[in-house]
């Protein structure tokens, strides 16, 4: 089983957050108990962005078992898709596509994506098995 996983859930447990650490790790054990854990460019980044050593994320996530795995044309449609929906369904907000890169990359890759924005992945991404701190089983 491969699990990707959002960015929230990584910083929960790298910038030691008092609400959602324990359960952030304990689902991203849970999770890489089960199977492989992968992360998309967008996770990466934004994950990479928060080091204090950037250049350290590659060894960070592989002592983790976190992999990378790079967008395909299959994942910038299926994003580009779904924000084309949520834009004719009335959606305001206009720097959301990174959020659709994480869900599509999750979803075109059949895996399903450990992240604390439950309600958002699962209102758009309907195919998408989405777990949640606290809440993740492996």
């Amino acid at each position: 089983m491969i699990t990707a996983v959002d960015t929230s859930v990584l910083l929960d447990v790298l910038l030691d957050d008092a609400k959602y650490r324990a359960a952030s790790l304990q689902a991203l054990r849970s999770c890489r108990s089960a199977g492989a854990l992968m992360v998309c460019p967008v996770v990466w980044a934004e994950v990479r962005a928060t080091l204090q050593e950037p250049s350290a994320i590659g060894q960070l996530f592989g002592a983790a078992g976190i992999a990378f795995d790079p967008f395909d044309e299959a994942c910038a449609d299926a994003a580009g898709d779904i924000w084309r929906t949520y834009k004719r369904q009335g959606g305001t907000r206009t720097h959301l596509i990174p959020d659709f890169l994480i869900g599509a990359h999750a979803m075109v890759r059949n895996a399903r994506l450990l992240a604390r924005d439950r309600g958002f992945f699962r209102g758009y991404f309907k195919k998408l098995s989405v777990l949640e701190p606290g809440a993740a089983k492996g």
